[in-house]
């Protein structure tokens, strides 16, 4: 604990004061006991919300939303105070929320409004919708603490590249969402505003990094958000939470003018993604910025317009009679058996509908993940203690909480990844031979991919792989440890989706015998599920397609969410 452990303390106390403070005092509720961990029900029974009110936010389908707003049906500020007050119960539920700027989100909706009086017509495809944004994005006036106390009374100068397109095509940004200090974690707790929980069962993590914007759209108090994933923050808290979402390849969507960790590191590079509880919200939101030509504003964002021969699926037979790849483990880590459930279902679903499945065999898996582990820790941490130091809080080594922590020790082997080891501090020339070894990797799984071409029966490749997001369903706080499914998709810069199958379930989903264990991980992972303990919470899986095939992944992941639909209705 620094010498300076009270100043830092004391900002932190004043900054979540402030966000208290910015709450209506109106739209505080009676909020149910902590021992009540299944909240999703609470913004239709607290009494905040009318019932119109709870008819806009029930309203999942973020077409639908766009259309109603298109048509004068609702306008943006019915629409944005339904929303806020329903994140407002979110906050008070998961504590899910940084940043609260009610009468500001309100007067740009009263604008957007506005204007459609005056004119007619919508200000652009996603006039009047809020939209909610993970706390990276800055916005002109607001501090950006993403999850530093060093980093609070630093009020942004201007808005980041993504805030200036939303604006310009007519969204409302209204909430900004928690992270975990540093980014780097698949959980999220930091101890500025401390840990937000999976309205799902509050004693498990909605994932990280993008963990609170996971929690606030599981509780429907947004229709749609936008996270960044670096290692799978935004496909992780998606899956844990029952939602869609894309990780897009480097540079298709603007991240200029965003706040990170480890800014400079640019051999896997942080990308932002939507997240949503409809594939038409990813779909809205990915082409709506696309067609907006960042490039023109941000300069590493890449010169490729929208392709409808792409979303249509030219290259992968019109949709028709595809061939997919489903990964049943990494080689490193077995999956649950409610993961193992999820991936059988939609291996049915898809036969179902007329595509072909078969086995995806993991290509240097180990190799890959080593890597990506030494290139995110060439610093030997050296960012994440300068940030710190800046109000001389400790650098967060476990996201185990202090108080009702999963207990669960084998053999002495915590559950939480620590950072207690610093590992060595690569010279530029080590990190350089990183990135060499990178590129090699990635010509080598491509050419592994291609090679499928002579099982599939498509005279094409794998059209995409279906795989895990992680091996476990929403954890108990302090037991993610284990991300390569969405790392191997960052390393290799494949183009990613998320999409929802199912729930566990406690008497479809036993616990298998003990296999022969990988290492460490592996045996923790098994020890971990318990039926009892994980029924009920939802399970998501990847589709994952190639580099910069955005258009691409969202159109196969369409074709996926109706095959599963009709096999489920039949």
């Amino acid at each position: 604990m620094s010498s300076n452990s009270k100043d830092w303390q004391k900002l932190c106390a004043e900054r979540k004061e402030r966000r208290l403070q910015s709450i209506p005092k109106d739209w505080l509720i009676h909020a149910p006991p902590e021992s009540q961990r299944n909240v999703l029900n609470v913004p239709e029974t607290c009494g905040l919300l009318t019932g119109h009110e709870l008819d806009i936010t029930s309203t999942t389908d973020v077409d639908t939303l766009l259309g109603k707003l298109a048509l004068g049906q609702w306008s943006s500020v019915e629409v944005t105070t339904a929303f806020y007050k329903r994140a407002i119960v979110a906050q008070q539920l998961t504590n899910c929320l940084t940043e609260i700027f009610v009468e500001k989100a309100l007067a740009r909706a009263k604008e957007v409004d506005e204007y459609f009086q005056q004119t007619g017509k919508t200000i652009g495809p996603l006039h009047g919708l809020p939209i909610s944004l993970k706390d990276q994005f800055c916005i002109k006036g607001m501090d950006t603490v993403m999850g530093y106390a060093g980093w609070i009374g630093k009020p942004a100068e201007k808005d980041s590249v993504l805030i200036e397109i939303l604006y310009d095509l007519g969204a409302v940004p209204f909430v900004r969402t928690n992270v975990p200090q540093t980014l780097l974690w698949g959980e999220t707790y930091n101890h500025v505003f401390g840990r937000t929980t999976n309205p799902y069962d509050r004693y498990m993590t909605p994932g990280g990094s993008t963990g609170g914007e996971g929690a606030l759209l599981a509780m429907h108090g947004s229709p749609l958000g936008v996270g960044t994933d670096i290692g799978g923050s935004v496909r992780i808290p998606a899956a844990f939470c029952g939602l869609y979402s894309l990780r897009p390849s480097y540079g298709r969507l603007p991240y200029q003018g965003c706040v990170n960790s480890q800014l400079g590191q640019e051999s896997i590079s942080s990308v932002l993604g939507p997240m949503t509880s409809s594939p038409s919200g990813v779909l809205r939101f990915t082409k709506a910025i696309i067609d907006a030509k960042p490039w023109n504003s941000d300069p590493l964002a890449v010169r490729k317009p929208w392709s409808r021969d792409e979303y249509e699926l030219g290259e992968h037979g019109n949709g028709v009679g595809m061939c997919f790849a489903i990964m049943w483990d990494d080689d490193i880590v077995k999956p649950h058996p409610p993961v193992i459930r999820a991936m059988e279902i939609t291996k049915a679903a898809l036969e179902a509908a007329g595509h072909k499945v078969i086995n995806w065999v993991p290509h240097r898996h180990a190799e890959i993940y080593k890597n990506t582990a030494q290139i995110f820790f060439a610093d030997s941490g050296h960012d994440f203690f300068t940030d710190c130091e800046l109000s001389g809080e400790p650098l967060i080594q476990t996201m185990s909480p202090a108080e009702n922590a999963h207990e669960l020790v084998l053999d002495g082997l915590p559950l939480s990844r620590t950072l207690v080891e610093k590992p060595a501090h690569l010279s530029a020339y080590d990190l350089w031979q990183l990135h060499n070894e990178k590129r090699e990797l990635r010509k080598s799984y491509l050419d592994h991919w291609e090679a499928t071409k002579a099982i599939t029966g498509t005279g094409r490749a794998v059209d995409a792989i279906i795989s895990p997001v992680s091996p476990h369903t929403a954890c108990p706080h302090g037991c993610h440890i284990h991300g390569f499914y969405t790392v191997l998709c960052n390393n290799l810069d494949l183009t990613t989706s998320v999409f929802p199958v199912s729930f566990a379930d406690k008497d479809l989903d036993k616990k298998l015998p003990p296999h022969e264990f990988r290492n460490q991980d592996d045996k923790a992972v098994y020890h971990l599920y318990d039926s009892e303990l994980f029924h009920g919470l939802p399970v998501g899986l990847q589709l994952i397609g190639r580099t910069l095939e955005e258009e691409g992944v969202i159109g196969m992941t369409e074709v996926m969410d109706k095959a599963l639909k009709a096999y489920k209705a039949a």
